[in-house]
Parts: C-alpha cells; sequence; structure tokens
C-alpha cells in the first residue's frame, strides 16, 4: 500500500514515545468549509521511540496485556477499520474509518486507575490498548462515554504512570478522559487543547492566570514621566511562557490555536495546523543538565500528525523527514486489506534538494 506525500514548504519536526509518551501537545481547528481537524505532538527525550504506522482490518482481533505480563485481559474485535500510528504495536493516535479519532497523552502523578482484580479479567483493559479499542468499536464520541462502564482499565506495568486520552469525532465532539481515584472522569474538550498533569480541569481553570494576553499589540502609554511603546508586533502577548513544562505548552498552544485564522478549506487548514505545531516542537538538550547525558536524536518532538476527521484523512512528520505524508481512509477497503505494520520512516535524513538555479 502507498502512502501518498506531499512536499511542504517549511521545515516541519515531530517526536514519539517508547511505550509512554514523555509529553505531549494537542490542538484543534476547524475549517471554513466544516472541517473538524486535531493534532497532536509525541516528545521522547531519552532517545529515538520505535515508531509505526498500522493498517487495521475489519475483525482483527486483540486481547488486552495484563499486569502479569499474560495477554489474558478483554478480548475485542475491530467493528471498523483504522490506520494507527503507533510505539511498536500500541496505538498513540489513530482515526477510524468513520470518522472517530482517539489518542492518548501521558497524565503522570495526578491518575489512577481501578485496582487492578484477576476476578474481572474478561473486562480489564490495558491503558496502552484503550486506543485501539476505542478506534475499533465506536463512531462517535458519544458511543465512547456510554461503553466506558463496560471496561476496567489497567497498567500493564503496575510501576508505570498513568495516562489520559483525547476522543474527537467528525461531527465537532471532543473529550479528554482521565482516571482519578480509579474513576473516569469525562471532560468536554471545548477549548480543544490538551497537554500531559496536571488534570484538564486544572489547565482550563490556569488560563485565567493570562486574562491580560491578547492578540495583537499592547497600546503605547504614559509611564512615570516617559512614554513608552511596544518593541516590535505582537506584545499582547508579552508574558506567553515558553517553557517546555505541560502547563506552560497548554497555554502556548492555547493562544496559538485561538489566534489562528479561519482558513477557506480542509487542506489549507491541515498546513496551518502543522505550521503551529512546529512552533510547539520541543528540541533536543534542554532536557538534559549533563551534555553527555543528550541522546544523538534531531529532536525531543519524535512525530507530529494531524487528523482530518471530515474527509477521513490523517497525516504525519517526523524528526527525521519534515515532508508531510499521509494516508486516505476513503481510499482503504478495511474489509479486505490485511494487518500491515511498518515504520514511519524507512530513510533516517532529511531529504535534500539542490536549490535550481537558472
Amino acid at each position: 500500500m502507498k502512502i501518498k506525500t506531499f512536499t511542504f514548504l517549511m521545515i516541519l519536526a515531530i517526536v514519539g514515545i517508547h511505550h509512554r509518551a514523555d509529553s505531549c501537545t494537542g490542538i484543534t481547528l476547524q475549517s471554513a468549509d466544516g472541517a473538524n481537524i486535531v493534532a497532536r505532538s509525541v516528545e521522547w527525550a531519552n532517545g529515538e521511540s520505535p515508531s509505526d504506522y498500522l493498517i487495521v482490518p475489519r475483525g482483527h482481533q486483540e486481547q488486552s496485556m495484563l499486569p502479569d505480563g499474560k495477554r489474558d485481559g478483554m478480548k475485542f474485535s475491530a467493528f471498523y477499520g483504522y490506520v494507527g500510528l503507533a510505539s511498536e504495536d500500541y496505538v498513540i493516535e489513530g482515526l477510524n474509518e468513520v470518522g472517530l479519532s482517539a489518542g492518548l497523552f501521558y497524565f503522570p502523578k495526578f491518575g489512577s486507575y481501578p485496582k487492578y482484580n484477576p476476578e474481572q479479567n474478561d473486562i480489564t483493559l490495558s491503558d496502552t490498548q484503550f486506543v485501539a479499542w476505542v478506534l475499533g468499536n465506536f463512531e462517535t464520541v458519544d458511543d465512547v462515554i456510554a461503553a466506558l462502564p463496560t471496561v476496567r482499565i489497567t497498567a500493564t506495568d503496575p510501576r508505570a504512570e498513568t495516562l489520559h486520552w483525547r476522543v474527537a469525532d467528525k461531527f465537532g465532539r471532543q473529550i479528554v478522559i482521565e482516571y482519578i481515584n480509579g474513576i473516569p472522569m469525562v471532560h468536554d474538550n471545548k477549548l480543544g487543547v490538551l497537554t500531559n498533569s496536571p488534570a484538564y480541569d486544572w489547565h482550563i481553570n490556569n488560563l485565567s492566570n493570562y486574562v491580560n494576553l491578547h492578540p495583537g499589540n499592547a497600546d503605547a502609554h504614559e509611564f512615570g514621566n516617559i512614554y513608552v511603546s511596544p518593541l516590535g508586533h505582537g506584545s499582547g502577548l508579552l508574558g506567553l511562557p515558553g517553557d517546555m513544562t505541560p502547563p506552560s505548552r497548554f497555554v502556548r498552544a492555547a493562544f496559538f490555536q485561538t489566534s489562528a485564522p479561519m482558513l477557506s478549506t480542509a487542506e489549507k487548514t491541515v498546513e496551518q495546523a502543522f505550521h503551529i505545531m512546529m512552533a510547539l516542537t520541543i528540541p533536543i538538550g534542554a532536557q538534559f543538565t549533563d551534555v553527555k547525558q543528550v541522546p544523538d536524536i534531531p529532536l525531543a518532538t519524535q512525530w507530529t500528525s494531524v487528523t482530518d476527521m471530515t474527509n477521513n484523512k490523517i497525516y504525519y512528520t517526523t524528526m527525521y523527514n519534515p515532508t508531510i505524508r499521509w494516508f486516505d481512509l476513503n481510499n482503504i477497503d478495511f474489509s479486505n486489506v490485511k494487518y500491515q505494520q511498518h515504520p514511519l520512516d524507512t530513510e533516517k535524513s532529511w531529504p535534500k534538494v539542490v536549490a535550481k538555479i537558472d
């Protein structure tokens, strides 16, 4: 199966995971022609993460991993086919054939799953397989909410930190699912932004600390005995946090997203989403106090995806290749296609083209 590609004129970068995403940032856009689009990055600063894409046909069967390392948990099969971007065979982000998008985000220190009960293995689902279950079985956000009480989420490694999830559908509905004290909390993600810890509602409340920020320029005014005016454009965002922590990334993503103009078409909005995500890319190096510990990878952001749920397309770029590649799910026969798993990158160097000189 061939993946369509087109070269994006801007340099874009992306990030990944190794079973757990160290950090992630998600945004949401809508085009004037009605397309609902979500984008996200995946960061892992400790080294190169295994990053693959999966094509999953209807009827594909899975069984959940359990904390004892055995695959003896809940059995489930895919009623809908889907394409997933994955770390090994765990789907991190994906889109199914009826326009439902789902993705996992790292959520350390603030979440807690129900206590594992081996007597309920038949309804116990690994947190890393939650996205596969959602994509394979549901059409809308409301369908997912209704099904949450039928499963018990567990971590395959009890020492591991928890995850939370973003689920969005082609009708524009989006939620964040977080397990707090063993109970699933469902937040309507009206803003459309998500990062990592703390909990989603904390991030929304934290935006009140930046109520003074606004697009455009700050007004010039008298300052004591002198008159002061802005230096350069965009001074209305003076004070926007620039560090890499989840609270700061949430605020930055929120302002970049909400100040972005609505574009006419889905394709233009996909490109816009990649541009915004480029501004949220995390370079490698700043995460380490000892330069000798910095791994030999281009970025901490290992891959970035943009999903057009309305037109059933999922796009991605990677830290090794800024070319936008995409899958058109309308052209995949999920009743006959075979299960496939392939690396996102077969070549690990940026494509370079010599500039033409007349």
